[in-house]
């Protein structure tokens, strides 16, 4: 071998330079092929003779090592170690009596080392063999990087799971290395995990966690001296030791409640959300870290990305109330405390539509239902708070009633004729409209777009019939306004609006609650605003949404004269539903022979009928007329103009709904009766809706 040519190592196959001795890798012996054996034995005796020895050198040889390279042979697998090995590297076999006895001779033609140093090593191999407990199948899979397989269902598992990921069966042996086992966190460790965050029947989120925490691993294949072994042994130590301080310092509800969105739970999101947790909270790298689930959480996400990420709709509706301001607590409204009974409900409508034959194959309903809230006066008054504070929308109910009000204006309608309006929450992003006629005749939200899809065959099937009607109608408001649209101008508009019916979440306009009008074959009665407002409170345009939209293009007898009522504040619609009735009120002398009835003003405070959309040159200035044609009419003491909304009986399943909604303020009101009074706990408060804004 030449000089100027490296030599590569027989074990390790790493190339070294030509002058050293040993492998700079694995210090194995250099090969004599080609040396000068002579030269050789004159630079090592000239290395022994400067007393430069080290340990990091490498084990002491003698004259056996030429053969062996300087290792033992181990009896039982053959193996060759390292002369300072105490115990065999493969099997943990003990090193045999003549290889301790061939160190102690001397190396002929060189030097002894020094005694205190081949002291110190034989002590640390010896201190080191004696402390080593006998190697089990998954610390010798640890040791070589190597996943040890499951007894039961035969899944290979990384080196440091502690149990079976596939079917949590323990790991063979996992108590026989201390410094490698992880202890198995309880809700105890957990200070601030929620005690309603366990279920019963299941591991709980903090076990989820710690399964995750356990499968982290870190392969490593430890070869070569004890040295090594140490390091890793060190390593594993240190790595257990950060992962326990990083799950005492952690939120434990806080990553249940992002584990809980990830897997569908409501559960724990509710309990971090009603202990006081920040909606808008980010994870950072060391709850990633303990997560470990890098496809699922990232550093920077919220409960609301996750809530997106997954299509968590329900979940992203109780967040986005949180943030958005829905008022203080979550909601609770009868279709998410019985959602199969909603669900039966949404099914049931659905059947209900059918669509017309002839030249306007329009899609209508075949059951004509309206929504009320039932009788709470057997309710204690702080339940009964409770109960409002959580189905109500108070935000858009204060601006309802706010100077000018739009509704509950007149003592006449809400005190000596009990025809009081309440503004029920739904959800936005687009779908308000549609969520708030299901919930003014149903109870429930329009989730399966029932509504959103009759409205999109409809447009499109009669758009020869409503386009004509409605281009003449924006005409007249476009004249009025001094200004008009070619026919491509009102082509496209047009386009747009049947573009947006057959979109999911898109916000609808007048034509679509005039066409829904012919869907449920009843008028369609919208108090709102006038203006709509900036952020500041400074009026910016008018509000066009309040009126009166009648079916105009079926025949009378085709339809029901009892309106259902809408709320508009801000973008937002929102479901008008009255108390069911009391049967002494004096509004029941004035009821027909088909049942209760709720009185719906046709005026504003102001006296001024409110204006009928859609209406043709010939209809205008006749409004009067045609809300007595399409309406059951009277005239209060007052002289206000009223319509009669009949108030039915509720259906089978809606019924149902609405009792098991009420069995629960039923228990919040025995748990304040004597004789063992006690404080109403803060509920899980939920919602099925986004916010109460757009």
């Amino acid at each position: 071998m030449s000089n100027t040519s490296k030599w590569i190592c027989e074990y390790c196959t790493y190339e070294n330079w030509p002058s050293t001795l040993k492998c700079t890798m694995c210090r194995g012996a250099k090969p004599l092929l080609g040396e000068d054996i002579y030269r050789l034995q004159d630079e090592e005796d000239t290395l022994s003779n400067s007393g430069s020895i080290s340990l990091a050198s490498g084990p002491l040889r003698d004259s056996s090592s030429h053969t062996n390279n300087g290792k033992w042979s181990c009896d039982a697998c053959t193996y060759l170690n390292w002369e300072r090995a105490g115990r065999c590297i493969q099997c943990y076999g003990p090193k045999p009596a003549r290889a301790g006895a061939q160190n102690d001779a001397p190396v002929a033609g060189r030097a002894e080392s020094p005694p205190q140093i081949k002291e110190q090593c034989e002590a640390a191999s010896v201190r080191i063999c004696s402390s080593s407990p006998p190697p089990s199948d998954r610390d010798i899979s640890l040791l070589q990087g190597y996943k040890w397989p499951c007894s039961i269902c035969t899944y290979e598992n990384w080196p440091k799971a502690q149990r079976c990921v596939m079917c949590n069966n323990p790991a063979p042996n996992n108590a026989s290395n201390p410094c490698r086992s992880s202890p198995r966190l309880s809700p105890r460790n957990s200070p601030r995990a929620s005690p309603s965050v366990i279920d019963n029947g299941r591991n709980s989120p903090q076990d989820d966690l710690t399964n995750a925490l356990r499968s982290l691993s870190v392969s490593r294949r430890v070869e070569g001296s004890n040295e090594s072994v140490i390091q890793a042994q060190l390593n594993n130590c240190e790595y257990e030791r950060r992962l326990r301080q990083l799950r005492r310092q952690a939120s434990w509800g806080w990553l249940a409640a992002c584990m809980g969105v990830v897997d569908g739970d409501p559960s724990p999101v509710e309990a971090y959300l009603t202990a006081g947790g920040d909606p808008a909270r980010q994870l950072t790298a060391s709850e990633v870290a303990l997560l470990n689930r890098p496809s699922a959480f990232d550093v920077g996400y919220t409960l609301v990305h996750l809530a997106i990420r997954f299509h968590r709709d329900d979940l992203l509706a109780q967040l986005l109330s949180q943030i958005e301001g829905g008022g203080s607590g979550m909601k609770r409204v009868p279709s998410y405390v019985a959602p199969d009974l909603a669900a039966d409900i949404r099914r049931h409508v659905a059947t209900t539509l059918r669509q017309r034959k002839g030249s306007f194959p329009c899609n209508y309903v075949t059951e004509i239902t309206t929504f009320t809230l039932p009788d709470t006066d057997e309710l204690p008054t702080p339940v009964q708070d409770q109960l409002l504070q959580e189905l109500l929308d108070n935000e858009a109910q204060a601006t309802l009633e706010a100077e000018p009000g739009v509704i509950n204006w007149s003592l006449e309608l809400t005190v000596h004729l009990g025809s009081r309006l309440y503004a029920l929450w739904n959800r936005s992003a687009g779908d308000c409209l549609l969520d708030s006629l299901m919930q003014a005749t149903w109870g429930v939200f329009d989730r399966d777009n029932i509504l959103r899809r009759a409205l999109a065959e409809s447009l499109h099937q009669c758009g020869h019939v409503f386009y004509p009607r409605w281009k003449e109608y924006e005409t007249g408001q476009a004249r009025l306004l001094h200004f008009s649209l070619e026919e491509g101008q009102w082509q496209d508009d047009w386009a747009s609006l049947l573009s947006l019916a057959s979109q999911p979440g898109s916000s609808l306009e007048q034509l679509h609650i005039f066409t829904l009008a012919h869907i449920l074959r009843r008028p369609i009665i919208v108090y709102g605003v006038k203006y709509v407002k900036s952020f500041r409170g400074e009026d910016i345009g008018y509000a066009r949404f309040e009126g009166v939209y009648l079916p105009l293009l079926w025949e009378p007898g085709f339809c029901s004269r009892s309106p259902v009522a809408l709320g508009y504040t801000r973008g937002h619609f929102c479901a008008l539903v009255s108390m069911e009735p009391d049967t002494g009120s004096v509004g029941q002398a004035i009821a027909s022979d088909c049942g209760d009835i709720s009185f719906l003003p046709l005026m504003d405070r102001e006296r001024k009928v409110l204006p009928v959309h859609f209406l043709t040159q010939n209809e205008m200035g006749d409004e009067e007329a045609l809300l007595r044609q399409w309406l059951d009419v009277s005239c209060t003491e007052s002289g206000l103009l009223v319509a009669h909304q009949t108030l039915g009986k509720r259906p089978i399943l809606v019924g149902q709904m609405v009792e098991e909604w009420l069995n629960h303020y039923r228990r919040l009101a025995q748990m304040t009766s004597a004789p063992f009074a006690r404080p109403v706990p803060v509920q899980d408060y939920s919602s099925e809706g986004d916010s109460d804004e757009e």
